[in-house]
C-alpha cells in the first residue's frame, strides 16, 4: 500500500511529459507528420531543431500514448497526437505564444502560496535584497507599483506620472494595503526624478517615443539613479531572434513610437548614459532589460 502512494504521487509530480507535450507542439511536429514527413531527421529539420534531442522527446511520448513509431526513427499519428495538430488545443500549449506565458507562469505558484500575491517579475539579475525604493517612471494609477510593494513588505515606492493621472493612485495602494510606503509625484518624466533610488521601472513607455524622447527618458533615469542603481525596461524590447519588432503603426502615426530589438536598445541606452547588464524572457512571457549608469 505505501508502494502503490509513492508511485502515485512520483506521477503526479511528472513534469517532463508536459513539457514533451509543450515542445512537440511549439514545434508543430504533429503538423509536419500530418504533412507527409515522418523520419526523425526530417521532422528535426523541418522544425529547427536538434534531431537526436527531438527523437527523445517523441519516443517519450510514444512510451505515454502519444504519437507512434511505427518504425524505428519513424513516426505517425494516432489519436491524442491528432489533437496536436494546427487548433486552439495546440495554440494553448505554444510556449512561443499563450501557452508559453500560462506554463512560465507557474513558476511563481512558490511566492504566491507564501505571500498570497502573484509573483511581479521586474528584476533580471540579482534578487530583492538590495532594493529598498523603487520609482515606478510613467507608471499610471500606480498598478504595477502597488503589486511590487505588496509582494516585498520591505520596499518603499514612488509613482511618477503627471498630476491628474496619480491623483487616481490613492485608491489603488489603500486597495493593496500599501498606502504608508507609497508616494506619488505628479510631474513629467521628462522633468528631472526623484533622485536616489535603487530601481526605476519603465513599463510600456518607451515604445510610445520615437528615439530622441524615449532617450531623454532613459538619460533622466540614468541621472537619477543612484550609484548602482538599476534601470528596467518592461515591454516595448525585444529578442534579435525573435523576428520584426511589432510596428505599433497606430503610435508610429501618432507620435514616432515603435519597440525596438535589444540591438537597437542597447544604442539608445548607450547615448542616454546607460549600459544593458542583463536582458531575458520571464516566466511570464515578458521580455526584461536591465540597465546600469555607465561607470
Amino acid at each position: 500500500m505505501p508502494q502503490r502512494d509513492e508511485v502515485n504521487i512520483w506521477a503526479l509530480s511528472d513534469l517532463g511529459t508536459p513539457w514533451c507535450v509543450h515542445v512537440v507542439a511549439t514545434l508543430r511536429i504533429a503538423d509536419h507528420i500530418a504533412a507527409g514527413i515522418a523520419h526523425i531527421d526530417d521532422l528535426a529539420a523541418a522544425s529547427r531543431s536538434h534531431a537526436d534531442s527531438l527523437h527523445r522527446v517523441l519516443r517519450h511520448l510514444v512510451g505515454k500514448g502519444v504519437f507512434e513509431e511505427p518504425a524505428p526513427g519513424q513516426f505517425a499519428l494516432n489519436e491524442p497526437a491528432r489533437g496536436l495538430l494546427d487548433s486552439p488545443l495546440r495554440l494553448g500549449l505554444d510556449l512561443d505564444s499563450f501557452g508559453g506565458r500560462m506554463a512560465y507562469a507557474w513558476g511563481s505558484l512558490l511566492d504566491a502560496v507564501r505571500t498570497g500575491a502573484p509573483d511581479p517579475e521586474v528584476l533580471v539579475s540579482g534578487g530583492w535584497e538590495s532594493v529598498r525604493t523603487i520609482v515606478d517612471v510613467g507608471g499610471g494609477t500606480g498598478a504595477l507599483l502597488a503589486e511590487v510593494l505588496r509582494a516585498r513588505p520591505t520596499v518603499h515606492g514612488t509613482l511618477v506620472d503627471l498630476p491628474l493621472t496619480v491623483a487616481r493612485s490613492a485608491e489603488m495602494f489603500h486597495a493593496a494595503g500599501v498606502s504608508e510606503r507609497a508616494t506619488a509625484v505628479g510631474q513629467s518624466f521628462f522633468d528631472p526624478l526623484p533622485a536616489g533610488a535603487d530601481l526605476y521601472l519603465l513599463k510600456s513607455v518607451l515604445s510610445d517615443w520615437p528615439d530622441r524622447e524615449a532617450t531623454a527618458i532613459l538619460r533622466r533615469c540614468a541621472d537619477a539613479a543612484r550609484p548602482g542603481g538599476r534601470i528596467v525596461i518592461l515591454n516595448g524590447v525585444s529578442p534579435d531572434d525573435a523576428g520584426a519588432a511589432s510596428p505599433a503603426l497606430l503610435m508610429m502615426v501618432l507620435v514616432g513610437g515603435k519597440d525596438r530589438t535589444l540591438t537597437e536598445f542597447r544604442e539608445l541606452a548607450r547615448a542616454a548614459g546607460l549600459d544593458v547588464h542583463a536582458a531575458e524572457r520571464q516566466p511570464s512571457g515578458r521580455f526584461v532589460v536591465e540597465c546600469r549608469p555607465t561607470a
